[in-house]
């Protein structure tokens, strides 16, 4: 039980750096196109990690080039579609799964889940749709982000198989990081000179200070510290919980739009926001069990 809570906060401290991410990337993807943001990030992130190549095992090596594969292909679709909608939207879509977790498992893994799960699940997914105010229709950049989506829950479940495989050795989660980062960077520089040729570099001389500082922090805490902490987290939580525990994304990605961009969320969206911090805790409250009369 105490592991288990240490893994939650661990995933809740990844999600809150999570909805951070959402304005730093919004502010990039406008000097900066999808593969050049990732390429950056990650060769920042792999800056502090390759040491750690140092001693990894076959299984941590392979585990993190698959698991670096699927997430290259998330944050790819992700990032082009914030490039062409808002970053309260964007995370609104990518929290959608809180249901495209449980959905995959039951329909590709054959799981059933009690009715606490799944209750928490349709508090969380009503509280994002009021988190979703914005008028706008659907446009290319939701179905982007629609897409990422999916992958990420691939991802999540990715990594549970892979705690559940080795439960017995657990598999070192930084070191599966340094493998995903070297994955990440090395499949957006190669489609970066693929789709630009020598022109792979525009506008990166032209980035000021605090597009690096966004850089920075997007390479070194939300790759380096969120990559490792997910996995260890995701050792100790199944992808399901893991999954509400990240719909609290949109809720810190709001707070940090409003801060930030000035995006702002009104009664009925704060509403919202409130039901998915309900669904979290009501996913994790357990009754007290029922003592047998002497």
């Amino acid at each position: 039980m105490q592991s288990e809570k240490r893994g939650l906060a661990a995933l809740l401290l990844v999600t809150a750096v999570w909805g951070t991410t959402f304005p730093a990337m919004k502010l990039l993807s406008v000097q900066l196109d999808a593969l050049q943001i990732i390429w950056l990030r990650f060769a920042i992130a792999l800056l502090v990690l390759a040491p750690l190549w140092r001693g990894m095992r076959s299984e941590e090596r392979r585990w993190g080039l698959l698991l670096g594969t699927v997430l290259f292909i998330a944050f790819w679709l992700q990032i082009e579609g914030l490039g062409r909608t808002s970053s309260n939207r964007n995370a609104f879509v990518t929290g959608l799964n809180v249901l495209v977790v449980p959905v995959l498992a039951m329909l590709v893994l054959r799981r059933s889940y009690g009715w606490r799960l799944w209750a928490a699940c349709a508090l969380a997914a009503v509280g994002m749709a009021l988190m979703f105010h914005e008028d706008e229709p659907w446009n290319l950049g939701d179905t982007l982000t629609l897409c990422s989506t999916l992958f990420y829950a691939i991802y999540i479940l990715l990594l549970e198989a892979c705690a559940r495989r080795h439960a017995a050795k657990p598999l070192r989660a930084a070191r599966m990081a340094a493998a995903q980062a070297s994955v990440m960077c090395l499949a957006a520089f190669v489609l970066l000179l693929a789709r630009h040729g020598s022109g792979w570099r525009s506008g990166m001389n032209a980035l000021d200070a605090l597009s690096w500082a966004a850089l920075i922090y997007l390479g070194v805490l939300a790759s380096v510290l969120v990559v490792t902490l997910q996995a260890w987290g995701q050792q100790r939580v199944d992808a399901l919980r893991s999954a509400i525990v990240f719909g609290l994304e949109p809720v810190f990605a709001a707070l940090t739009a409003w801060a930030l961009l000035g995006e702002r969320m009104g009664l009925v969206a704060l509403l919202g926001a409130a039901m998915v911090v309900l669904a979290l805790i009501w996913s994790q409250w357990q009754p007290a069990p029922v003592l047998a009369r002497p």
